[in-house]
């Protein structure tokens, strides 16, 4: 534990919810329900107006449009994300050089590193200038927590949410942690929880009477031990820098389930190819290829091959995974496909004698493919899509919430679409809510397009954060879950 609440956690509000409701001036103060659309999708984020109406995060999408019909359902749109994230991250860059990401919109700041606070005004300060660059730049909130550890900063953020900021003086901790329930604490899920609550123990202050040889007893030594510092407010672990990845996958949940053995074998070379593009913007390669399969009955099967070295090749990637589908049965259907990478390393290793062999084997392929009608025999013919594959078709290309230019209208996003037709909502971040258009889905004007960035013209912040105060204060006094105002 510090002596100083030099520990900040920023938590973005809402963040994909948030993000489209700047993107899309028409949204702004409705609810927004951010994730799967299918018939198993489920909510990624909700914004607060949703949350009102009962919709939260891991949510069934079906379950939240029966809690709100009205509410705006889109598909996420992870490249405006990330691109977002990286000018939040790029600001917190600057307040230390000990910055550990969570997630896109989630991090630990160690601010004593950097030089930026050191007492309680300077902490405030520095989360207070942070909020107003961030919401400068990205036309975003985001709140923030402040304390003497990662657990209490955390519990801080939360608090002060939605857009907000909680400091936690040093020495209020245990008043402040008490009354809290036991799932406010790292590492209590809903089971701990559970076998928590059957001993009687339902708040922080429950663990702390009990005593360290009780709750050893309860849930074991390792887990013990660590719950009753916990529960004293006692923290000791460093803001890392750098967490380095285990793995790199990608998955998909279809909303009907995969019979067709061969659409079954695409969607998988598909996934691969996607996993190799994220394991590449990671600069990272992989030694071993995983494939995940959810069958009709929720059983889930795991494969995994070792290769003979690193690799960012999408062919040797897609291959293996290919190989590891030959082993697993999907008679019954396929409901959810996955393909993974581990065993990652920061180099490729060129396997020529592995990439011979796979050139050998897509060349045998290739000429039994073209032996039939060499030899005069049948074409293999591809059937013509069903209506409700065209339907699929035309939703894969004009997802719900994502962007599209027309030649004649200028920017846009889609509404939804259906029976051969899109509708468009034309509009700019910092436009007026605009226009609804409705365009034949094959319309030759109508192409997709990169989001546009949420602030038109955002300041220069390239010498922040030198103006914000560092030096030690006297007579300033901050009471522990004190609340900013937004």
């Amino acid at each position: 534990m510090r002596p100083a609440p030099t520990i900040l956690h920023l938590d973005m509000d809402a963040f994909y919810a948030s993000a489209e409701q700047a993107a899309k001036p028409s949204l702004r103060g409705k609810a927004v329900v951010v994730g799967g659309l299918g018939p198993r999708g489920v909510v990624a984020t909700a914004s607060y107006e949703a949350r009102r109406l009962g919709v939260h995060s891991a949510m069934p999408t079906a379950q939240a449009r029966r809690l709100a019909p009205n509410a705006a359902y889109l598909l996420p749109r992870f490249s405006l994300y990330r691109t977002v994230s990286d000018q939040v991250m790029e600001l917190l860059g600057r307040l230390s050089p000990l910055v550990e990401p969570l997630s896109l919109d989630e991090a630990f700041v160690d601010l004593e590193a950097g030089g930026t606070a050191d007492d309680p005004a300077s902490a405030r300060a520095t989360g207070e200038g942070l909020r107003t660059a961030i919401r400068a730049v990205t036309g975003l909130s985001g709140s923030v927590g402040l304390a003497g550890s990662k657990m209490l900063a955390k519990i801080a953020s939360e608090q002060a949410k939605p857009d907000g900021l909680v400091l936690i003086e040093p020495g209020t901790e245990r008043e402040l942690l008490a009354p809290l329930s036991v799932r406010i604490l790292p590492g209590v899920g809903p089971a701990t929880g559970d076998h928590l609550r059957r001993a009687g123990m339902t708040t922080v202050h429950d663990l702390a009477e009990a005593g360290e040889a009780e709750l050893v007893r309860l849930v074991g030594k390792a887990h013990g031990h660590g719950l009753y510092r916990m529960a004293l407010g006692l923290d000791d672990r460093p803001v890392v820098a750098e967490r380095d990845a285990k793995s790199v996958s990608v998955e998909d949940t279809f909303d009907v389930d995969l019979h067709d053995r061969v659409r079954v074998r695409a969607e998988v070379e598909r996934l691969a190819v996607r996993c190799v593009e994220r394991l590449r913007a990671a600069d990272r390669s992989g030694r071993t290829v995983v494939l995940k399969v959810r069958r009709y009955d929720f059983s889930t099967l795991t494969r995994s091959e070792t290769l003979r070295g690193p690799t960012d090749d999408p062919t040797v990637v897609r291959e293996a995974a290919g190989r590891l589908l030959e082993s697993v049965d999907t008679t019954g259907g396929v409901r959810l496909l996955g393909v993974g990478v581990t065993g990652l390393a920061d180099y490729t290793q060129e396997d020529l004698f592995a990439q011979a062999a796979d050139a050998r084997e897509l060349a045998r392929r290739a000429a039994e493919h073209e032996a039939p009608a060499a030899e005069g025999g049948a074409e293999e013919t591809v059937p013509e899509p069903a209506a409700d594959g065209t339907e699929q078709l035309a939703a894969r290309r004009w997802p719900a919430g994502h962007d599209v230019h027309h030649e004649e209208h200028g920017h846009g996003w889609v509404q939804g679409s259906g029976i051969g037709r899109v509708t468009v909502r034309f509009e700019k971040p910092w436009s007026a809510p605009g226009r609804v258009l409705t365009f034949r889905t094959d319309d030759p004007l109508l192409r997709p397009a990169d989001p546009l960035p949420l602030v038109r013209e955002p300041p220069d912040y390239s010498s922040w954060p030198a103006s914000l105060p560092k030096s030690r204060s006297s007579g300033a006094a901050f009471s522990g879950g004190e609340e900013s105002s937004p």
